[in-house]
């Protein structure tokens, strides 16, 4: 029995250190606060931190779809998407705060729409329960209107620049480089409210399987300091430049434009991060604006149980530094 004990806690010893040895894998996509994660990528920079890690480039919902499936150890997606992808049985948990949308997500008005008062009566493309819905309703209510105000059109955020440029519809809420697109696509076209008219409406992070953090913990600390030394990287004036080269090379940009799309996102420091993590009511902390969103989310049937919002957030990590 003794020798059976012996070699049945060998071979789960074993299968744990091959557990351990295998690379973090961390779905990413393109938005400029998970961009940046190209800098320490390049820069060979977790080698340097003691941690495996491997990053696999997506399509933003096929990251999560990734995630949900088990394939993933972590994801960068939105606040309120760790709260849908949660309440649909892939629950995560929020270490990592990499920005607040700036002003990337807007609501792009056709020629003669120059504000949302303008809208009224009139169709907007959105995609339904997601986080640019909130921002247009959260915009409609600081003008004195209602979603009653307007007809919505279901569309997905990948398409709307096509469906301004076609006419059928007065505005579209998307993000970057959807909105982007459409203010190219149709001339005239302006953005007539945006995220950074609403900061702390829209927090991107980095959401980690709960067994993942648990038992590689030490790991992910490292994935933290390493993300903070890419943000010292970024944000430097000396080093700045080449930094959007790197995030601009990965999206197929030029640097010069890419500078637009860093202007557009609050990318934290580790000290306006702390600030953020901390518990607190409305947008400006990561508890209250998670909360809103998930009221957001049951308002909207996108799911039926308010989440426990405080068991998807741990800022230990980031107040360890």
């Amino acid at each position: 029995m003794k020798k059976l004990f012996a070699a049945t806690l060998g071979a789960w010893m074993l299968s744990l250190s091959a557990q351990a040895a295998e690379p973090l894998k961390i779905g990413y996509s393109d938005w400029p606060g998970w961009v940046a994660w190209q800098v320490a990528i390049e820069k060979n920079w977790f080698k340097d931190a003691g941690v495996d890690v491997s990053f696999e480039w997506f399509d933003y919902v096929a990251s999560m779809d990734a995630f949900a499936a088990g394939k993933l150890d972590a994801v960068t997606m939105t606040n309120g998407d760790a709260l849908v992808t949660g309440a649909t049985g892939a629950k995560s948990v929020m270490i990592i705060i990499n920005d607040y949308s700036n002003g990337n997500d807007m609501i792009v008005g056709k020629p003669g729409i120059s504000s949302l008062k303008d809208l009224k009566g009139k169709k907007v493309g959105v995609e339904i329960g997601f986080v640019d819905h909130l921002l247009l309703l959260n915009g409609l209510k600081k003008a004195g209107m209602s979603e009653k105000d307007v007809t919505l059109v279901n569309v997905p955020t990948n398409e709307t620049p096509q469906v301004l440029a076609s006419g059928d519809v007065s505005a579209i809420a998307a993000w970057q480089p959807n909105s982007g697109v459409a203010l190219k696509l149709v001339p005239g076209s302006k953005p007539i409210y945006t995220s950074a008219d609403e900061p702390g409406l829209i927090y991107d992070v980095l959401a980690v399987s709960p067994v993942s953090l648990a038992t590689r913990k030490a790991d992910w600390e490292k994935v933290v300091k390493v993300w903070y030394r890419a943000v010292d990287y970024i944000h430097d004036p000396k080093t700045h430049a080449d930094a959007i080269k790197i995030m601009a090379s990965r999206v197929g940009v030029s640097p010069e434009e890419y500078e637009g799309f860093y202007t557009g996102t609050k990318i934290l420091t580790l000290d306006e991060a702390k600030g953020f993590f901390k518990k607190g009511d409305g947008f400006g902390s990561l508890y209250g604006s998670s909360k809103i969103v998930d009221e957001f989310n049951l308002a909207n049937d996108v799911y039926k149980e308010a989440q426990d919002v405080d068991s998807y957030i741990d800022g230990s990590l980031t107040a360890g530094l």
